[in-house]
């Protein structure tokens, strides 16, 4: 940094003027008026320079017309300088700007910028609610939950209201604790019934591509369902039909209206939460064709029971006529 300016270097004068040194301040005049008569712009006279260079105080020079003003209008740049002439700018100035502590790429829509930078504020989280929770209690309950519902322009049996309940980890159906509440939405980063509107369809969205997600949501799900207050351990078989129905709104399993239908016709007490995990795995594993399915294995013996039921009824399909056309086939 010390030679920044070295290509303006001029020997400090004597206290008494040499005359013998004249002709050689001049000489160096003209040759740097001859370095830059080539550029167009309108030159301004050198203005003096007091910057230090290696300890040493530059002389002011005289009044020369062939540099430019730096940071003037004419033509907005310093002209051109041949490489040995050339003055070097101090090293902060090549310096990058400083950026912003918090940034959005370019692609970002200013919409997306705002959300990756504001946080859910406190006070309205509480504030929202206040506007839901039960006069008597610091608790949302049945009547709160409704009125949240209309605000959402959702029915209380809709998917995403399962989907909400599941990201405010909500302990118990038709209630939600100021706690859970006010975590949760800290956790959607939303703090309004509109920020709501618009995150929870993108929460559903990541549901149908992510298959972890999911399968945490169907835990959650079994869960949610149970009367925690009588400490309820298995699903009434008409709760758990329900929840079946709701929680695979999306990712729905080939065979579950046969399982949903097998259910209702057969007097079946509860479903135990290995048997509702396991059988998405059941539903995964066979998909379709129940001929997949291996007894062998350590399923529920309400699989079993399911299992053999559909292929009584698939058994029972078969007319009369059918079995002539077998028996025919087999004998060509």
């Amino acid at each position: 940094m010390g030679n920044c300016c070295s290509c303006f270097k001029v020997p400090p004068p004597s206290p008494t003027v040499d005359q013998s040194s004249v002709p050689e301040i001049k000489e160096d005049t003209m040759e740097m008026r001859r370095l830059f008569t080539s550029h167009q712009c309108t030159m301004g006279p050198l203005t003096s320079i007091d910057s230090r260079a290696n300890g040493n105080k530059k002389s002011p020079a005289t009044n020369l017309s062939g540099l430019n003003n730096v940071g003037s209008d004419n033509c907005g740049s310093v002209p051109v300088v041949p490489n040995n002439l050339r003055s070097s700018r101090p090293f902060f100035a090549r310096l990058p700007p400083l950026g912003r502590a918090t940034t959005c790429s370019s692609s970002s829509t200013n919409a997306d910028c705002g959300k990756q930078m504001r946080e859910p504020s406190e006070a309205k989280l509480n504030g929202l609610f206040d506007q839901y929770k039960d006069p008597h209690e610091d608790i949302i309950l049945d009547d709160g939950i409704e009125r949240l519902c209309d605000d959402l322009q959702l029915s209380p049996d809709d998917f995403k209201i399962l989907v909400f309940a599941w990201k405010l980890e909500a302990e118990q159906m038709c209630r939600f604790t100021r706690h859970e509440f006010v975590n949760g939405l800290k956790l959607l980063k939303v703090d309004s019934i509109r920020d709501v509107q618009l995150r929870l369809p993108e929460v559903v969205q990541e549901l149908t591509i992510n298959g972890d997600m999911f399968k945490d949501l169907y835990r959650f799900t079994f869960r949610f369902g149970l009367d925690a207050t009588s400490g309820q351990r298995i699903l009434p078989v008409e709760m758990a039909i329900v929840l079946w129905r709701l929680v695979f709104t999306i990712r729905e399993p080939p065979l579950l209206a046969r399982w949903l239908a097998f259910l209702e016709n057969h007097h079946v007490r509860g479903i135990p939460r290995d048997t509702w995990n396991m059988f998405l795995n059941f539903a995964e594993i066979i998909g379709s064709d129940l001929g997949a399915y291996d007894d062998a294995e350590a399923w529920p013996s309400l699989f079993d029971d399911f299992v053999e039921y559909e292929n009584d009824q698939m058994n029972q399909n078969i007319t009369k006529d059918d079995i002539i056309k077998e028996s025919l086939t087999t004998k060509d």
